[in-house]
């Protein structure tokens, strides 16, 4: 069997589309036959709401997973879409930073927490808080690869220095097969000249690690989280559903998968 590979999906900063990237990749790979999981890895559990769970009502999550010694297997829960399933989050988790500081090899709780999942999944995408805490170190250290979303404005690239840093830094210390899938330029807006000027400057500066397909700036992606559902469910026709698809298939491309 295939190994399962591990992804997260972070930036330092909020906003930019993380989490929308995280389940529109998992959704796209599940609907190609991939069993995919969302490691719900964010306090503000916005991926757990916006595949329509409540994060109240969960009886696991990612909290108990860290900080109980919950085996994984029994906080994953299946999504409304087949293949696609996700350990939620719950606000507990904001005080898993503080609690995990005295926990001995503090940096591989995650890491030893998905073992289980070896021979359960072909891939599980890490969706990230927006801060380099650790939490977020947790994440890098059990990863494979990171797909950092970019947003398209003036201070794109400002805190892309401090993340590039800290990855190579957890790959010198912690993970040395950890590597960089990819940057997806997001809310990427046609009408505005400021948009291709950051294109070009995060191009020029990143060369191939930059995904040819760019996510616009739309409502529809902006509106799904609301209803519950990936932005490929609630409009698949939309030119945010169709460009998620293509960037899955850039990053299964890049697997190896195509």
């Amino acid at each position: 069997m295939k190994k399962m590979k591990i992804i997260s999906v972070t930036n330092r900063k909020g906003g930019v589309g993380k989490t929308t990237t995280a389940i529109n990749i998992a959704t796209a790979m599940a609907a190609i036959g991939k069993k995919v999981l969302v490691f719900d890895l964010d306090p503000q559990g916005n991926a757990t709401t916006s595949l329509g769970i409540e994060k109240n009502k969960v009886p696991y999550s990612s909290y108990d997973v860290l900080i109980g010694g919950i085996d994984v297997l029994k906080a994953v829960q299946k999504t409304i879409v087949p293949l696609f399933y996700i350990v939620p989050s719950k606000p507990d988790l904001a005080a898993a930073e503080i609690e995990l500081i005295n926990v001995s090899n503090r940096e591989r709780v995650l890491e030893n927490a998905l073992l289980p999942l070896q021979n359960a999944f072909d891939y599980v995408l890490i969706d990230c808080p927006p801060s380099l805490n650790l939490l977020t170190v947790n994440a890098l250290v059990a990863s494979n690869s990171v797909i950092v979303p970019l947003q398209c404005e003036f201070l794109a690239l400002e805190g892309l220095a401090d993340l590039m840093k800290n990855i190579e830094r957890v790959k010198r210390h912690f993970n040395p097969k950890l590597s960089i899938q990819g940057l997806v330029l997001t809310m990427f807006d046609r009408r505005n000249n400021l948009t291709f000027m950051v294109e070009k400057e995060v191009r020029n500066y990143f060369g191939n690690l930059v995904y040819e397909t760019v996510i616009p700036r739309s409502v529809r992606v902006s509106e799904a989280p609301s209803h519950g559902k990936p932005v490929m469910l609630y409009d698949f026709k939309s030119i945010g559903a169709q460009s998620y698809i293509n960037l899955a298939k850039e990053v299964l491309k890049r697997e190896g998968e195509i």
